[in-house]
């Protein structure tokens, strides 16, 4: 008796290490996991009845951020589930924060799975304001202050929302029974590594097959502009952004933008600063290691295009830069051109203006998208 004891002690201790929060199990074995060849803080792991999508934590990379188990709607509830926040997909109304997702959802053609957005006043995709006049979306207040009542009444499936660093959770969000899907994306440590999370997107709205294709041009189209852009004998040094109040936030050479001007064959000013996120710097830190940068390209959001003259005004340090002087700051001004909505999950337009800006003799066909140079001012 004694010797089968010692034998079932463990098996017990086995099979309890294997459940999670709420009886469901841990993990499942058999499952095909789906290849991703950029996303870093990506899992996607496919079985018959669910797929189990693992979000790395990017500030802790020893860290799990959050699992979800996405179980098709049309198939029943298994009573064991690997642990983690299950998702009934596709999403039918769902609330998403950012005209970037909304601008993805709407190009894997599932816009009407919208069913409430944050933000409005920077959703500039015709089907989200004319939504909001009708009706048929609901407008649930500021991403920094979401209007609760109005997202008890909408009762969404899933919230797509920006997780940040030390956020100390979502607050009464976090208790309205709701899924969370935090989007980390942003994080990623290169272009196509954000991209590619276009295919966890789509199997929450049933775009699966859509997303995998879409994904495939993109990064069809990324390789070959970046190898153009190796064939070139220009070299120019780059700056990018602007401050916000006090401070520049300066994105890491392990981003998705930083990743981008390499990929360009730009000489970005702070290619050395070896980080993911972006760290925040003094103008005079970044004068100091940028001012003589040959391009700087700035966005911005304004009723009329920004010029040299407004430029200088808003800011007199700006007026030091050598490309300020030298007439070679690019802008893009957000409030009437798609870059948020368009450029994350399609890099491969914004390296082709990059590689234009950086290359004047590399001319593509459509020229310029998102940047053109600053004009003078009247």
């Amino acid at each position: 008796m004694k010797h089968f004891i010692a034998l079932l002690l463990p098996a017990l201790f086995l099979l309890a290490s294997c459940r999670g929060a709420g009886g469901q199990l841990a993990s499942s074995s058999g499952g095909d996991t789906l290849a991703l060849r950029y996303a870093e803080n990506l899992t996607l792991v496919s079985y018959p009845d669910y797929t189990v999508a693992t979000l790395r934590d990017p500030w802790d990379t020893l860290r799990t951020l959050h699992t979800y188990v996405l179980v098709p709607k049309d198939k029943a509830l298994l009573r064991t589930l690997p642990s983690g926040t299950v998702i009934r997909v596709p999403l039918s109304k769902s609330l998403v924060y950012s005209a970037v997702h909304c601008g993805l959802v709407e190009e894997l053609g599932a816009s009407g799975q919208i069913g409430g957005v944050c933000d409005v006043k920077y959703m500039h995709r015709p089907f989200v304001q004319e939504g909001c006049r009708q009706g048929t979306i609901v407008d649930c207040g500021t991403s920094a202050n979401p209007d609760i009542e109005r997202i008890i009444d909408l009762r969404p499936d899933a919230i797509l929302l920006s997780p940040y660093q030390n956020n100390n959770g979502y607050g009464r969000l976090s208790k309205l029974d709701i899924p969370l899907i935090e989007c980390a994306d942003y994080m990623e440590t290169s272009a196509l590594g954000r991209a590619e999370w276009m295919r966890f997107y789509g199997l929450l709205y049933g775009k699966s097959g859509y997303a995998d294709s879409l994904f495939a041009q993109v990064e069809e189209r990324y390789e070959r502009l970046k190898n153009r852009a190796l064939l070139s004998s220009t070299s120019y040094s780059l700056l990018a952004d602007l401050k916000y109040g006090a401070v520049w936030y300066i994105s890491g050479a392990y981003t998705p933008m930083g990743r981008l001007y390499e990929d360009a064959c730009g000489r970005y000013a702070f290619a050395d600063l070896k980080r993911s996120g972006a760290v925040p710097m003094s103008f005079e830190a970044v004068y100091d290691k940028a001012g003589e940068s040959d391009i700087w390209i700035i966005k911005y959001n304004r009723p009329q295009d920004m010029t040299y003259d407004d430029l200088e005004a808003e800011y007199a340090g700006y007026a030091r830069f050598k490309a300020f002087k030298e007439r070679r700051v690019y802008g893009c001004n957000t409030a009437r051109i798609p870059y948020y909505e368009e450029t994350p999950f399609h890099p491969d337009r914004l390296l082709a203006d990059m590689i234009q800006i950086l290359h004047p003799e590399i001319q593509l066909e459509g020229g310029l998208q998102y940047f053109s140079l600053l004009q003078e001012g009247k």
